[in-house]
């Protein structure tokens, strides 16, 4: 199979290549200590034939699995490309992975062999014996670990530069077809095992080509993204984006708020992604004079909390788009001024989407013309929704139910037909009877200058009925400030300003806020340190 279907991956980027070989489609931008790295579709290309020659010496053949440990590098995008032209799969894992779950993820998906960033060797190290499919390690050097021969010390390792095997970039290479998988996207595993998303070159190159005219994006724009390329929206929303549309992106290796508005203004960005806790964290930031003075015009957001949304605009003189989608499937949009301030907007014109309670039936209006339930997608043809984990089929046949994508979300939607996110199937804070909306909550928190971060969630209550919770602040005080922190002072802040019910029960102070590679936090990791360490949590005194 010809390795140049434009709906292919190697297809998109061999056709660059030809039209505009020297333009530079990605920056991974040095952080301040080192030289930014860059790629024009040229290079690119010319990287990924000699990548794939060297994993096709390693015995990767079509369809076998190549995992990566790492966060964003330009090496991760070329061995992205050289799995295409192999007909081979990438695995992407979050390089912060770590024991069983590691273990887990790359078992699996069987894969055959690991290109590991040398800062995350020693835990895949320590893991090694009990991996039952991986052949081979390839080490990728950086600044961040002592020189090397450290990955001499792994099991059969080699530097991931002896991988490029110089030669005629007309190769022949097997290339793939557009219903081959391009990558198994894992999910967070928030909830249970991660599962492994079977992506297409075919849905993730047709999806990237629906994205400007859904999001506004033009030629005149550069992307920006801290996000890991470990998952779906920095993959799709960002790089992919920059890789079919020529517009250019700038990567940084991980999110970074304390430098996100200085990285745009020297690199010219015009938009960014954020995603759920990040809004928080980047509000919580303390008001400098120069924050509407940046070259953003327009910040593309899942989890904008409606209780800052305006003052976030204003501050940062800025325009917010939300939307609302997965890595499975299924995409809403409120574009810029269209929808109201909180709505996750309405599906994409390609879907149309169902309101079912817990029995799948159909939820009628409420005398408010409200509808709530789990929010359910379909193409607008009918055609039934399939989900594919790899080597999961029951997982599949569930989350595809019926032909319907279940996204295992429970939305609001008005008599306008405009959606809102409410939470997700089986969590949500119930406290006397009524629906706590945490971003109000971390607002008032957030806004107080020893702060640094903050999340609110809910623990089953000690003291109300079945099905109430008692509110729970994660709140990480700044560095400077966590000698002297006051929480008594955050009660008094939420109590003033709150109404009685939105006044968290506990404050749980933290260095960080555990999150997954989406900067989503993840509740059960602090769940579980509220229970080892109860010094750490701390009540009001009345």
């Amino acid at each position: 199979m010809a390795h140049d279907d434009a709906l292919t991956l190697a297809g998109v980027i061999e056709r660059q290549a030809s039209e505009r070989p020297d333009w530079v489609v990605l920056t991974v931008e040095g952080g301040g200590t080192r030289p930014d790295d860059t790629r024009t579709y040229a290079e690119l290309w010319r990287r990924a034939h000699w990548l794939a020659t060297g994993l096709r010496q390693q015995g990767i053949q079509r369809g076998q699995r190549v995992g990566s440990l790492m966060a964003n590098h330009a090496e991760f995008v070329d061995l992205m490309v050289a799995c295409s032209l192999l007909g081979a799969v990438l695995v992407p894992i979050d390089p912060r992975t770590r024991g069983d779950k590691l273990v887990y993820m790359l078992d699996a998906v069987e894969c055959q062999g690991l290109v590991v960033a040398d800062y995350a060797l020693g835990e895949l190290e320590r893991a090694r014996d009990r991996l039952r499919t991986v052949k081979w390690l390839a080490v990728l050097a950086t600044d961040e670990s002592p020189a090397l021969p450290a990955h001499r010390s792994a099991h059969g390792a080699i530097a991931m530069a002896d991988l490029l095997v110089q030669g005629p970039v007309g190769a022949s290479l097997p290339g793939c077809a557009p219903d081959d998988p391009l990558e198994l996207l894992y999910t967070s595993g928030t909830t249970g095992d991660p599962k492994a998303i079977v992506m297409t070159h075919r849905r993730y190159v047709t999806t990237v080509q629906s994205l400007p005219a859904l999001f506004g994006f033009t030629a005149e724009d550069r992307l920006y993204s801290g996000l890991s390329l470990t998952h779906a929206n920095a993959q799709l929303i960002t790089l992919g984006v920059a890789l079919v549309h020529a517009i250019p992106c700038v990567l940084s290796r991980r999110f970074t708020k304390s430098r996100l508005w200085s990285l745009t203004r020297h690199y010219g960005c015009t938009s960014f992604t954020l995603l759920g806790g990040m809004t928080t964290a980047i509000y919580a930031e303390p008001p400098r004079p120069d924050d509407a003075d940046n070259p953003v015009r327009l910040i593309i957001s899942a989890g904008m909390p409606a209780a800052i949304w305006r003052d976030f605009e204003r501050r940062f003189r800025v325009d917010l788009l939300e939307f609302y989608g997965s890595a499975e499937g299924g995409l809403t949009v409120n574009p810029i001024g269209a929808g109201p301030v909180g709505s996750i907007g309405k599906p994409v014109p390609s879907l149309t989407y169902r309101i079912v309670d817990d029995q799948g039936i159909d939820v009628e209006p409420d005398a408010h013309g409200d509808r709530i339930g789990e929010l359910l997608f379909q193409p607008i043809d009918g055609t039934p929704f399939k989900v594919a984990y790899h080597g999961n089929e029951e997982a599949s046949r569930k989350k595809g139910e019926g032909g319907w994508l279940h996204m295992g979300d429970v939305v609001r939607a008005d008599r306008d037909g405009w959606l809102y996110f409410m939470f997700r199937k089986g969590g949500g804070i119930r406290r006397n009877g009524d629906f706590i909306d945490p971003a109000f909550i971390e607002k008032v928190i957030a806004e107080d200058p020893a702060v640094d971060d903050v999340y609110v969630y809910g623990v089953a209550s000690a003291k109300g009925g079945v099905g109430e919770k008692d509110v729970i602040a994660a709140v990480v005080p700044k560095p400077d400030s966590r000698h002297d922190f006051d929480i008594q002072r955050l009660f008094y802040q939420c109590r003033k300003r709150l109404e009685p019910n939105f006044v968290p029960s506990f404050i749980q102070v933290l260095e960080a806020i555990p999150k997954t590679a989406s900067e989503k936090p993840l509740e059960r990791l602090m769940i579980e340190y509220l229970k080892r360490n109860p010094d750490s949590v701390h009540c009001e005194i009345k």
